[in-house]
């Protein structure tokens, strides 16, 4: 199956677990050894059925050809509660683009996507997974569950943020991090998806909060969710441009190259300086390029979980 074909024509994924389940496993063929193993969905051997214990893991097949009743001794569960938070600010729907597709990801749909492939694969581990979303209000909470009504629940709202565009709405991230710190009060792992366009402004506020995320000894990650061609590099045709605020409306008027050089300098120091306070206070930073594949996601989760139990 194309996978482009799988992209609304209206800007949404019209079957986004199916293409989040298409990245996940594209990524797990690209391994030499699953990182599944060993985790609670394999079974370590079988062992004789007891009369008054559970029928749940007996294997048919295997009765089928012996005749004799065993059950499938699994490893030893360590079911995780993963909470991830998306960050819907207007700065996240940037750059715009007209159908959203693997070649075509702004920062939004990128984080939506990422979040539904850590989705999947939580689903298989028999996790737990709680959302949040948030923008110049507290859109959108979910507990951590582990049902398939809870799953395809937060699928239908991922999709609901990619198709509804955020115009104009900034955010004060550090007030809704710390909403979210008091609702989640058992041992998580936390993946944050925001751009961290907030932390220009009140840097201290958004590390107390983030620290605070951290209570309870939460384990939290960090991906800095960027476009490198546009916020990093700069990379825009030299002729006047209007640069507008998408959050203010506040706009300025250059040529790209008059202020290109002075632009990356001070990008780069500010990618330094996250990089340096997310070390300071025990924070994984991760760098989420929108232009590049979901390897690095999906790699730092399975780091991340494996430490974490």
């Amino acid at each position: 199956m194309d996978i482009q074909k799988e992209i609304n024509k209206t800007g949404g994924f019209t079957n986004l677990e199916l293409l989040a389940k298409q990245v996940v496993e594209g990524f797990i063929s690209g391994m030499h050894k699953s990182p599944f193993h060993g985790f609670s969905a394999e079974f370590a051997e079988h062992k004789v059925y007891n009369n008054g214990e559970s029928t749940k893991h007996i294997d048919w097949k295997l009765f089928a050809k012996t005749d004799k009743l065993f059950t499938k001794r699994y490893e030893e569960e360590t079911n995780l509660r993963c909470h991830i938070i998306i960050d819907n600010s207007s700065s996240m729907h940037y750059p715009y683009v007209k159908e959203h597709h693997l070649d075509s990801l702004n920062k939004i749909s990128f984080s939506v996507l990422a979040t539904a492939c850590l989705m999947n694969i939580l689903k298989k581990q028999r996790d737990a997974i709680g959302l949040s979303i948030y923008s110049d209000k507290y859109d959108y909470y979910a507990p951590e569950k582990g049902s398939e009504r809870h799953h395809q629940m937060l699928l239908n709202q991922l999709n609901q943020t990619i198709t509804s565009i955020s115009k104009s709405k900034n955010t004060d991230t550090f007030k809704f991090l710390h909403l979210i710190a008091e609702k989640i009060h058992r041992r998580s792992l936390i993946f944050l998806f925001t751009d961290m366009l907030q932390a220009t402004s009140n840097p201290e506020k958004l590390f107390e909060a983030l620290r605070h995320l951290k209570y309870n000894k939460h384990e939290v990650i960090l991906f800095h969710t960027f476009d490198s061609e546009k916020e990093l590099n700069f990379d825009f045709s030299n002729r006047p441009t209007r640069f507008v605020d998408v959050e203010t409306g506040d706009h300025i008027n250059v040529y790209a190259d008059n202020i290109k050089d002075n632009y990356q300098k001070a990008v780069s120091s500010y990618f330094y300086d996250l990089k340096m306070k997310c070390a300071q206070y025990g924070i994984k930073y991760v760098e989420a390029d929108t232009t590049k594949d979901f390897d690095k996601i999906l790699t730092t989760y399975f780091v991340e979980r494996q430490k974490f139990t």
